[in-house]
């Protein structure tokens, strides 16, 4: 049996921190394997955890969706026939749909591989200004989780705390929400919310309420999917309440819904793009809203210089909204890593690296004056 455990989280909310722990003190003893999903041309993650002595097979790709549905489920699938693990963790993109994972990973369920857990990281120190500035993406991963584990609450405020999960309560109002810092709790203890009774029965709820083909995991209105399956879903509901009857019909609000077939620039199609159902809001792709640079570098850096380049990534008329900034560069007492979310930022030494790796993750970036920032 091969469990599939799923750790989504917005931009450096602390997935990875959280998964290390969870290795270290959780999961002694099993076989596992770690499949993460980059958003952006250079891969991070991997060098942060290939001391582990897991496998990671790294994705790097701007098509979220894409990633998800086409090379995403022939990586499980590879995965599962090559390694047959205890337990399969996959980290996605910080700018996925939790809601998209849930759907890749449906594909290869069988009596012998389960969704075992989905866990959303929430930052709490910035739940409600995310919830506001990119609901689209921040709301679907609490709104699809079993269990919410709010990171950075040990510097955080009281009052920030108990308002971050009064929102988290509104988009989700059964799931497991984790306050006390992870660490102070250990491994074993996180492991118990996610894998708790409560936790897997809104997991289970979640996956019921869902009407998806069984081949290709996607939702499917009175028309043939890529699997060839014809799909009948009569009067379904979007997510706004109101009832969709058929293609480019009048619903009971009085708005026509089209739905087009549109590409993007990696060939695959995508249905429903760039469209507003009768709610109002714009569904888009993570590739229509937030842009990355990646960039491989032989410089060196002084830990004071890096520091001085977060801080300096804090001016968004410059250098537009950064909302994550991680890598590893070559340093004069040693190798520099370094992570960065609006208002904090680590700097620290460790091991070498082939070469140094740069990632920067927000809106509207002027990658122009980042390349010069970072003496590219």
């Amino acid at each position: 049996m091969t469990k599939i455990d799923i750790f989504s989280g917005f931009l450096g909310a602390g997935k990875t921190t959280l998964i290390k722990k969870l290795i270290s003190e959780g999961y002694n003893g099993e076989k596992l394997v770690l499949i993460e999903n980059e958003f952006g041309e250079i891969g991070i993650d991997g060098g942060f955890l290939k001391e582990s002595g897991i496998e990671i097979t790294e994705m790097n790709s701007g098509c979220i969706c894409c990633s998800l549905v086409g090379d995403f489920g022939e990586a499980l699938k590879k995965v599962l026939d090559q390694f047959s693990p205890d337990r399969i963790l996959i980290e996605p993109s910080g700018v996925g749909k939790l809601s998209d994972v849930i759907n890749a990973v449906e594909v290869v369920l069988n009596d012998n591989v389960v969704l075992n857990s989905a866990t959303a990281v929430v930052d709490a120190s910035k739940c409600k200004m995310y919830m506001k500035n990119f609901g689209e993406f921040f709301n679907n991963q609490i709104e699809h989780a079993g269990c919410i584990i709010l990171s950075r609450t040990d510097i955080t405020s009281s009052e920030k705390v108990a308002k971050a999960t009064e929102l988290i309560r509104e988009k989700n109002p059964s799931a497991t929400i984790v306050t006390t810092s992870i660490n102070d709790l250990s491994g074993k203890d996180i492991l118990a919310a996610m894998e708790g009774k409560e936790t897997l029965e809104t997991l289970k709820q979640l996956l019921e309420e869902k009407e998806l083909c069984p081949v290709c995991g996607h939702h499917h209105h009175e028309e043939h999917c890529e699997c060839g399956h014809e799909h009948h879903h009569h009067d379904e509901h979007c997510e706004c309440g109101h009832e969709h009857h058929h293609h480019d019909e009048h619903c009971d609000c009085g708005h026509e819904h089209h739905h087009h077939d549109e590409h993007c620039n990696c060939g695959h199609e995508h249905h429903h793009h760039d469209e507003h159902c009768d709610c109002g809001h714009e569904h888009h792709h993570a590739d229509e809203v937030f842009v990355s640079c990646g960039f491989e570098t032989g410089n060196i850096y002084t830990k004071e210089e890096i520091e001085n380049i977060l801080e300096e990534l804090e001016d968004s008329k410059k250098y537009g909204a950064v909302l994550r900034a991680k890598g590893y560069v070559n340093g004069v007492n040693g190798w520099v890593y370094f992570d960065y979310v609006p208002g904090q930022s680590d700097v620290r030494l460790g091991s070498p690296a082939v070469t140094g790796r740069i990632c920067v993750i927000g809106s509207g970036l002027d990658e122009q004056a980042i390349e010069t920032l970072f003496h590219i």
